[in-house]
């Protein structure tokens, strides 16, 4: 029997908004994203928080960031930092 070799799939990656930065290496960024509500077809805004490794502390409150789906480094954490965006406007 042949041994197969299968390729990684790629992580998944969202955009969104930093709201939290006072946790040591980590940020909390927010995910929006639309539905549409089932019984009278108006979309609605929904929203998910996620915990995000930030290693140098980078990215701070109101900037626009792209994460990156990774191994659980933490209880709440499974994303990681990819790259900064949009900074914030000081």
């Amino acid at each position: 029997m042949e041994a197969s070799v299968t390729t990684p799939r790629p992580r998944a990656t969202k955009v969104g908004r930093v709201v939290s930065d006072r946790m040591a290496k980590t940020i909390v960024v927010e995910v929006e994203r639309r539905v549409q509500e089932a019984e009278y077809r108006r979309t609605i805004r929904r929203t998910s928080r996620f915990l995000a490794h930030d290693e140098k502390g980078e990215a701070h409150v109101g900037d626009r960031v792209r994460i990156e789906e990774t191994r659980p480094l933490s209880k709440r954490k499974r994303w990681r930092l990819r790259e900064i965006l949009v900074k914030a406007e000081a």
